[in-house]
């Protein structure tokens, strides 16, 4: 047999980059929460505790921390939402990026008064 007439293998798959992976998951993840927001969330009387709303908090931490580390978060501030907490503002935290690029403030005055 000659090398032309041998049959071809069937190409291979092309793997997804690891951030076309994360924002495949993110789509995933967030389904749900969308249609908690759709459908579920009218339904029910406005009882939030907190500003932004849950789903809302979850939404923004996937979407700022990726699918693993945002779900955790969302996780806990739903656990924190029960009649015994005083519930206010929580914002989602800054990543580690944006911590690091925050100018840091000296923490003397520079006319060298005390507070």
């Amino acid at each position: 047999m000659i090398e032309a007439d041998k049959p071809c293998a069937p190409a291979r798959p092309k793997r997804r980059h690891a951030a076309e992976r994360s924002a495949a998951m993110r789509t995933i993840i967030k389904a749900p929460i969308h249609v908690y927001r759709r459908f579920i969330s009218p339904i029910k009387p406005p009882t939030c505790r907190f500003y932004p709303s849950c789903s809302a908090y979850a939404l923004e931490a996937i979407d700022k921390h990726g699918p693993l580390r945002g779900s955790w978060l969302a996780a806990k501030r739903i656990c924190r939402c029960h009649p015994f907490h005083p519930g206010g503002i929580d914002y989602v935290p800054p990543t580690r990026e944006e911590l690091a690029r925050r100018p840091t403030a000296p923490l003397d005055s520079p006319s060298g008064d005390s507070v």
